[in-house]
């Protein structure tokens, strides 16, 4: 029963085309929540259980909140999309509270050091997270057609929160991105000599357009070492550079480096918008180019800008 209620929800998650990673998320903390409870259908739980398995996990296995909270959103949408179940006490039960983080920002001196230990393509995917305040998988995803050289600019489709945003392209990086997109276009001329799948395309486009696989515009910037099997079909395809990947060479490099910083892909982003926001940009311009539905979310970067806290210069300076 326990799998044919997973195979009913991962079908009602793709007909609303959440992705992936949500999907398996998704999936991962209903069959947790049905095993802790000893094999038994949810429809015959309810509040008492939820607690229970939420309490669990922030009690017994010290789970972060946003791991919880993911836990919770998963049991939300087993009971109201897939079971069709409304359960008022759902909304009463309370939320991990997510604490509020300073976010880490590199300085230029170090953001430059970490870019010279990093190999080719990582680079320059490190340069558009910092240079465009790209989201890592925004930067693996970006295709072709969404790169404007002339305009410098970026089209970031299916950002967080499935919206749509124009960012800029840092001059200092088109001619590589010019040269990316041609070792991209190339790759996709060998898949097609050799009668691979080309690349991997959203929705049903694959069956609408097949051709579609092997256009240009489609073809993902930073392309796959090798074709994979496509996770919905199981078909031969080029999917993009794994994110994984990126984050191993940036924590190789910035270890070569001596940064003794915290330093993930997502710190070149909040590096992106203190930069900007120190260099006299206006606030509501870098919202946009975050792609931030509140300003409240990129006003915390008004914390961290030039020397410490709020720019503020510590008296024991003006001793002399």
């Amino acid at each position: 029963m326990a799998v044919k209620l997973l195979d009913k929800m991962r079908s009602i998650i793709r007909l609303k085309h959440y992705s992936l990673r949500t999907e398996k998320a998704y999936l991962y903390w209903a069959k947790r929540y049905i095993l802790f409870h000893g094999k038994r259908h949810p429809q015959t739980m309810g509040a008492a259980e939820v607690t229970a398995f939420l309490s669990n996990l922030a009690i017994e296995r010290h789970c972060a909140p946003s791991t919880q909270n993911q836990a919770l959103n998963s049991l939300l949408f087993l009971y109201r999309q897939v079971l069709k179940i409304e359960l008022p006490w759902l909304d009463e039960i309370v939320r991990a509270k997510q604490p509020r983080r300073i976010p880490v920002v590199l300085s230029i001196t170090e953001v430059r050091s970490i870019l010279t230990y990093l190999p080719a393509p990582y680079e320059l995917i490190v340069r558009l997270l910092y240079g465009s305040g790209l989201r890592i998988g925004e930067a693996t995803r970006l295709r072709v057609k969404d790169v404007d050289l002339e305009r410098r600019s970026l089209i970031i489709r299916d950002g967080k929160g499935a919206k749509d945003r124009v960012t800029v392209l840092a001059d200092s990086c088109s001619d590589a991105v010019a040269r990316q997109i041609e070792r991209s276009l190339s790759i996709c001329q060998h898949d097609r000599r050799q009668q691979l799948g080309g690349v991997i395309l959203p929705y049903a486009l694959a069956r609408k357009y097949p051709e579609a696989r092997f256009d240009s515009g489609w073809q993902f910037v930073f392309p796959a070492s090798k074709p994979s099997r496509e996770p919905h079909s199981g078909e031969l395809a080029r999917y993009h550079i794994y994110n994984s990947s990126v984050q191993r060479a940036v924590k190789s490099a910035s270890s070569q480096a001596g940064i003794r910083k915290p330093v993930t892909c997502h710190a070149f982003r909040h590096s992106f918008a203190t930069h900007l926001l120190e260099s006299g940009a206006d606030i509501r311009t870098i919202q946009k180019l975050l792609g931030h539905s509140d300003v409240r979310t990129t006003m915390i970067y008004t914390h961290v800008i030039e020397r410490g806290a709020l720019g503020a210069r510590s008296p024991l300076d003006r001793m002399g």
